[in-house]
């Protein structure tokens, strides 16, 4: 798994680059609320406007990727977010935040839907080991942004959004130096493909499930700055730990749980153990190391789940890997937009405890949906004999989080 060509990590560094600008900019959700007069709703809209675009375009990302290539289309992303993060570090008010996070969710589009393409199309191995390898990568983006995040904006909440610039500039030039040339798809996809492809129960089940479950995920990755009150380097430490444990579970852990248990059943009782974590922070909101302490093992269960989420994904639905794909990201990401700015009310409108609470019903139905669609779910766990040498159109893209 570890011995690759050098276009392999290339992209794998780029998406590390990438994920990073994810965590940076967490630890200064509360310093631009105070910096700019904002409340925690308007504040979370970062989060809603960048899902928002960010899962419509996953629409568009397998079209434009197959006629003008993935190295195009991870460049043209990556040029996206370098403006989009260096206009958002020189806004003056939120709201103008908000729209350069929504050019964010653009770029970001197109860099992770094309970047785990390029994996699978380059990568020596089975699907489960480049799934693995991109975890690691994602893994190792979320639990670093944060720290460097925390650092940055320690200085000024403008810190991490030029930081994340200048980094995908180093990932912008290392891809265009070290990735070759990528021909097009030899079919090209349409719009109308990721809606054929929600007919399938089980595909459609896991989406569902992967929306829900973005209700909890934001209430403890977006809202939990906001009781937590402390500066941004402290919050940076917090989420360093929650990307620590979530970058082990994601490579180390869930593998050896999906072989011994299976993979729906992993994610059942996984979804259940995010479940309980939320309902610890919905009842010691009101104590900092309890919640502080429950984001940080909130992340050994994002891990699992978004490893396994990932290969339930590629071998849900009898479809091309990339058709699949924008299916299920359409669903999650643009569904899922409402749940970033609801915390930020719900903490407003009736008190901090009920984000949590409405996070914990959220994963918790997620995972009712799952056990109703599991029996579509069939064969997924069927031994990977295939290597990687597949084509561009079999090829999945997928992320988190980002998940986040």
């Amino acid at each position: 798994m570890w011995r690759q060509p050098k276009s392999v990590w290339a992209v794998a560094s780029a998406s590390v680059v990438a994920f990073m600008g994810i965590g940076l900019v967490d630890p200064i959700l509360k310093p631009i609320a105070e910096n700019l007069s904002a409340t925690p709703s308007q504040v979370l809209l970062l989060f809603t406007s960048y899902m928002a675009v960010m899962g419509v375009a996953m629409l568009v990302t397998g079209v434009v990727s197959s006629r003008i290539g993935p190295k195009n289309t991870l460049l043209i992303g990556l040029v996206i977010i370098i403006a989009a993060a260096g206009l958002a570090g020189m806004s003056d008010t939120v709201l103008e935040i908000v729209g350069w996070r929504a050019l964010w969710g653009l770029g970001n589009a197109l860099f992770i839907a094309t970047a785990l393409v390029t994996i699978v199309g380059s990568a020596r191995g089975s699907v489960a080991q480049a799934v693995i390898l991109y975890e690691a990568g994602l893994g190792l983006g979320i639990a670093v942004g944060p720290l460097v995040g925390g650092v940055l904006g320690s200085i000024s909440w403008r810190g991490p959004f030029f930081g994340v610039s200048a980094l995908m500039a180093c990932a912008l030039a290392g891809t265009t130096l070290l990735l070759p040339s990528t021909p097009r798809a030899e079919k090209a996809t349409t719009l109308v493909d990721p809606f054929r492809a929600l007919k399938h129960r089980g595909l459609l089940g896991v989406a569902i499930t992967a929306l829900l479950y973005n209700f909890g995920l934001f209430a403890l990755v977006g809202y939990a700055p906001f009781p937590l009150d402390m500066n941004a380097h402290q919050i940076g430490l917090i989420f360093f730990g929650w990307g620590l444990a979530l970058a082990f579970t994601s490579v180390v852990v869930a593998p050896r749980l999906q072989r011994r248990f299976g993979t729906v059943s992993t994610l059942l009782v996984n979804l259940v153990a995010m479940t309980a974590t939320l309902v610890v922070m919905a009842l010691g909101t009101d104590n900092k190391s309890v919640l502080a302490s429950c984001v940080v093992v909130a992340g050994l269960f994002i891990g699992i789940n978004n490893t396994l989420i990932t290969e339930t994904v590629m071998k849900a639905a009898p479809v091309e890997r990339g058709v699949a794909s924008a299916a299920y990201s359409f669903v999650r990401f643009s569904g899922a937009a409402l749940a970033p700015w609801l915390a930020g009310v719900l903490g407003e409108q009736i008190n901090m405890h009920a984000p949590f609470w409405v996070g914990a019903a959220g994963v918790l139905l997620g995972a009712g949906v799952l056990a109703a669609t599991r029996s579509h779910l069939g064969g997924i766990d069927a031994e990977d004999k295939d290597v990687l040498r597949t084509t561009e159109d079999e090829a999945v893209a997928i992320t988190i989080g980002a998940d986040s």
